[in-house]
């Protein structure tokens, strides 16, 4: 996404949410809150939209209560930041792994494109990206729904030219969709409790498949990062913080 969008963004999901976020105070053994700086902490109740995954049977986010989750939306077709999400996702999934908590963390992406990220689309890039934690979708109605209440804002626009070739067929894309960045956790209960709107820091690395995957703006946040980005570290602090203890890097 454009950064100045990004920065827009921003303002707009702090002043829409505003209202919700709580101080949050840690005991002084338990690891730290995100600083205000690089999101929102909060707590409200995540309203229960059906969804379809990507076997094409029904569910929604309360499937995932009693798990903590790191949620974000995406296209399997994006050329800018989800690639480098799935690559984040990746790193942060084996270090929650490593620590014993695979079955207390639940990764998940909802599209923003569901003209497109059908059920076998989903498959297909779970496949040949890596990503076997949830990846769902739903009807465009369900979807604005959620992406109402989460502030993500998300706009069909036109693909640039020359066009880029769609990885599942092989033919030119004709539209793109910008999107909010960044990603959102959940507590056990279903609330939504952090929030930021910041693109993941990966130090220019990034598998050669996801990277086949971004356009020359993606390869731009892939190489220059912007200064508010967000590491894989950062991420796995922002969920010790949640889950209540610390989850370290994993090699």
């Amino acid at each position: 996404m454009n950064r100045r969008i990004r920065i827009a963004l921003a303002v707009v999901l702090i002043m829409a949410i505003a209202t919700t976020v709580t101080i949050v105070t840690t005991r002084s053994n338990a690891p730290a809150a995100p600083p205000a700086s690089v999101g929102l902490v909060m707590d409200r109740h995540i309203p229960d939209v059906q969804l379809i995954d990507d076997a094409g049977r029904s569910t929604s986010l309360a499937a995932y209560r009693g798990r903590y989750v790191v949620f974000a939306n995406f296209l399997t077709l994006c050329q800018e930041e989800c690639p480098l999400v799935t690559a984040a996702f990746l790193s942060m999934e084996r270090a929650v792994t490593a620590a014993g908590l695979a079955h207390e963390v639940a990764f998940v992406e909802v599209t923003v494109d569901p003209q497109r990220d059908t059920p076998a689309r989903l498959r297909a890039y779970a496949k040949e990206f890596g990503a076997h934690w949830a990846l769902l979708t739903g009807t465009q109605a369900n979807l604005n729904s959620l992406w109402r209440f989460l502030g993500i804002y998300h706009q069909v626009v036109p693909e640039p030219k020359p066009p880029e070739i769609d990885w599942y067929t092989g033919k030119p894309l004709t539209y793109d969709v910008d999107h909010t960045d960044g990603f959102i956790l959940f507590d056990r209960g279903g609330n939504e409790r952090f929030v930021t709107v910041n693109a993941p820091n990966l130090d220019g690395r990034l598998d050669p498949s996801l990277k086949g995957l971004l356009d020359s703006s993606g390869i731009n946040n892939l190489v220059h990062p912007a200064p508010q980005s967000w590491t894989v570290a950062d991420g796995l602090a922002y969920l010790s913080w949640l889950v209540g203890s610390p989850i370290p890097a994993s090699g």
